[in-house]
């Protein structure tokens, strides 16, 4: 269980949240609201500053106000007394940054609580399979009370307070029940699950489906295009699930099938904004300078590629991306392989 802070009142929390892009940003304010005590952590000194000042994010979600009782800060001392922490850093940043709280809180990392916000993967080694954000966490924190956090969530629609669900999962549904009592309000309902795999898949993975929806947006077809990648694209989050040991019916939840769809729909998506991009002939590299946030789905591309080919695994819409993000491909040759494949029977 949870221990309460005894200096908190009856029922609330006191969280940080480590990273103050949109998304870490969304969940330390929807926190705050409820009235748990949130700290968040900023990298940027002056954007912390700037946060703790002002109440708002400018750089990531702007013009949308915070609480004023959420504090910002980027010293790693203040979030030493805190009950659970929200990790929402790109993924490639998480392991550092659980290294250096893991330094901070010394032997108490092993009784604290964390949650993954972050969708992505690590592939360092083909002996070690994909590695998922909780797996990262365990392995830096020394802990076992980890969780993920996904499911169909724009972060500027969260944090204006608009109906959201989502889904927690852990491998200790009492914990996960009581970090679910933490999260939920009239307008962000959360489910949990004790499948940590499929769930924390159904994130990665949907990112790689957006760049390629992007990219056929990008080249100027239309809608039935975007519906067959999504479909197509959910076989190839079962299968890679299937031969991982997650269970199928995940990915027809909030976690596969929801956020795949709002990802591959939106243009609020950052992994769709790039695919866009590159199927109007953009260079990736050029269109990686000019962001400021991190689109996922670049990293995941290559780690489940790699992964997939390896272990000869059949995900012909996630190879089609790695070749045009990794070797330049072209993506219109690329859709066109896609849709000229041998004829075959539809299966999931």
């Amino acid at each position: 269980m949870l221990n309460l802070n005894p200096t908190a009142r009856e029922g609330a929390r006191t969280i940080a949240v480590l990273g103050a892009g949109s998304w870490g940003t969304a969940m330390a304010a929807l926190l705050a609201r409820k009235g748990h005590r949130v700290t968040l952590w900023a990298r940027d000194p002056e954007l912390a500053e700037h946060i703790q000042a002002h109440h708002e994010n400018p750089r990531y979600l702007q013009g949308i106000p915070l609480p004023s009782s959420l504090e910002a800060t980027a010293d790693w001392e203040q979030l030493f007394d805190c009950e659970a922490y929200f990790f929402a850093v790109p993924s490639f940043a998480v392991r550092e940054t659980a290294r250096r709280l893991r330094e901070a809180l010394g032997t108490k990392s092993s009784q604290r609580v964390y949650v993954s916000l972050t969708k992505g993967l690590e592939y360092p080694r083909l002996n070690e399979g994909l590695i998922a954000m909780t797996q990262v966490l365990r392995e830096e924190l020394k802990s076992e009370h980890v969780f993920a956090l996904s499911g169909p969530s724009f972060a500027d629609e969260v944090a204006r307070g608009q109906p959201t669900a989502v889904v927690l999962a852990g491998r200790d549904m009492q914990r996960a029940a009581e970090l679910q009592r933490v999260l939920i309000t009239e307008r962000f309902r959360v489910y949990t699950s004790d499948d940590v795999v499929g769930v924390e898949l159904g994130g990665a993975i949907k990112n790689v489906i957006a760049l390629a929806a992007g990219a056929s947006d990008g080249l100027g077809f239309g809608v039935n295009a975007k519906g067959a990648l999504v479909a197509r694209g959910l076989v190839e989050m079962t299968r890679l699930g299937a031969a991982l040991g997650a269970r199928k019916e995940t990915f027809f939840g909030l976690a596969g099938l929801g956020d795949l769809v709002i990802t591959c729909m939106s243009g609020k998506s950052r992994n769709h904004t790039v695919g866009e991009r590159i199927g109007r002939g953009e260079p990736l590299e050029e269109i990686l300078r000019s962001m400021t946030q991190v689109a996922e789905g670049v990293y995941a591309t290559e780690a489940i590629h790699r992964f997939a080919h390896e272990k000869g695994l059949d995900l012909p819409i996630t190879r089609a991306v790695y070749e045009v993000l990794y070797e330049g491909a072209s993506p219109l040759e690329k859709l066109t392989e896609l849709m000229t494949r041998a004829p075959k029977r539809e299966e999931i």
